[in-house]
């Protein structure tokens, strides 16, 4: 009796899977969410449309995988001894044009996860769910210097109050988030509601 092979799904170079992850970003600042089609994806990629919904699914993984990719991998790898040096090293791992390009990126993707669950679900799967493991291990080690209260209320809500001075730099201020601003927000606000050094 002879065995079928099953077909296996082609695997796409890293260089590749940048080369298009890099290409939905473009045009996710371009048209926004909602107006990016994988028929133009495939366009700008020179990739079949079966080929997209092959690897990724549908439009949300695909969005969402890139947006991955083009964040630094950095909360398990930034270790610098104190809680406000690893905040510290975590807003430099960016440029302020970099930040400002995927601040205005983020806002459009945030806007567009009101009307699509299936985008806040993959959102939630593979950008928030790493981002709280992350911070997780970050207060767990300030925690195990004694820089902060394992009882600490504010605990729970670090992540809201990074994404929050993130956030409303441009909703308030009408500005971009920079180095400098979040750097003093993560001192004025962030330790101080640990009760963290801020020194």
């Amino acid at each position: 009796m002879t065995e079928v092979a099953t077909p296996r799904r082609s695997r796409i170079t890293p260089e590749r899977e940048a080369e298009l992850y890099a290409a939905v970003l473009d045009l996710l600042r371009e048209v926004g969410y909602d107006a990016l089609t994988m028929d133009a994806v495939a366009a700008r990629t020179r990739s079949s449309k079966a080929t997209l919904y092959r690897q990724w699914g549908g439009k949300a993984e695909l969005v969402v995988r890139a947006l991955r990719h083009n964040k630094p991998d950095h909360l398990d790898r930034i270790d610098t001894g104190s809680l406000r040096g690893d905040l510290h090293a975590l807003v430099r791992l960016e440029d302020d044009c970099t930040i400002e390009r995927n601040s205005a990126l983020m806002r459009g993707v945030a806007m567009a996860m009101h009307s699509n669950p299936d985008l806040r679900q993959a959102f939630r799967a593979q950008l928030v769910e790493p981002e709280l493991s992350g911070f997780h291990q970050v207060i767990q080690r300030a925690v195990d210097r004694g820089e902060v209260r394992a009882d600490c209320p504010a605990l729970e809500f670090l992540l809201h109050m990074m994404v929050g001075g993130f956030a409303t730099r441009a909703l308030l201020d009408d500005q971009p988030p920079s180095q400098e601003f979040l750097t003093s927000y993560i001192d004025a606000v962030v330790l101080p509601a640990l009760g963290a050094p801020t020194a």
